[in-house]
């Protein structure tokens, strides 16, 4: 996964090999807006 806005813009989280799913852009935005919201 990579992170797509903020300071750590362009970096790349680390996952399991095979235990993972693509999120799926609404997943994504709804995660990232509540970041947001909580981080500023």
């Amino acid at each position: 996964m990579r992170i797509i806005a903020g300071v750590a813009k362009g970096r790349t989280l680390g996952t399991v090999a095979g235990a993972t799913r693509p999120t799926s852009d609404r997943a994504r935005e709804g995660l990232f807006s509540s970041l947001t919201s909580e981080f500023g």
